[in-house]
């Protein structure tokens, strides 16, 4: 592991601190919008090409709507094991059901492991990266919190979705939901 790594993953595990500590829902979400633009401006080990308009402007993520917000507990699921694309083994642990659908919650059994819920909605392809967004990846730090809290503000892409040198696990078909989520990060206008 690099020196960029270790500061790249020490940012976001402070990030996400910071985000649980704030003291509302919107100020968080305004905390972690700012502060993912200034790590992927400034870190070499940012996905995004240094050529990339968006180290400029920023990454582009729809307004903070409380909406789109709910705590809930992770449910008894059977275990269901799966390897995605990139080789990455994961376990399913449990269940979210959430008020737009429910979602698997996936165990990471190689790359440091931790709780993983990525999250594909109607949006993929057109306003959103096409093989979906990710919510929570504890194994890089982020994690909202609560019981489980799951506010689909935070989606965010994944490294795949800026330069393809990038190998990442998708969303699988239990992380599917049949609604468009408008919120958290977008494509390019």
């Amino acid at each position: 592991m690099s020196r960029e790594l270790l500061s790249w993953r020490r940012t976001v595990v402070d990030l996400y601190a910071a985000v649980r500590a704030a003291p509302d829902p919107a100020t968080a979400h305004e905390l972690w919008r700012t502060g993912r633009d200034a790590l992927f401006r400034t870190s070499p080990e940012s996905p995004l090409p240094a050529d990339d308009p968006r180290r400029r402007t920023g990454l582009p993520v729809a307004a903070y709507d409380p909406a789109w917000r709910c705590e809930v507990p992770l449910e008894p699921a059977s275990p269901l094991e799966r390897t995605l694309s990139g080789g990455v083994g994961m376990t399913r642990i449990g269940l979210l059901r959430t008020p737009w659908g429910p979602l698997d919650a996936w165990w990471l059994t190689d790359y440091s492991g931790g709780l993983f819920v990525p999250v594909k909605d109607l949006t993929a392809g057109e306003s959103s990266y096409g093989a979906g967004r990710y919510l929570l990846d504890t194994a890089k730090g982020a994690d909202l919190g609560g019981d489980v809290v799951v506010d689909l503000n935070f989606l965010y892409h994944p490294s795949c979705a800026y330069d393809p040198r990038w190998s990442c696990p998708l969303a699988p078909e239990g992380n599917v939901l049949n609604i468009a989520v408008p919120v958290g990060e977008q494509l390019p206008g």
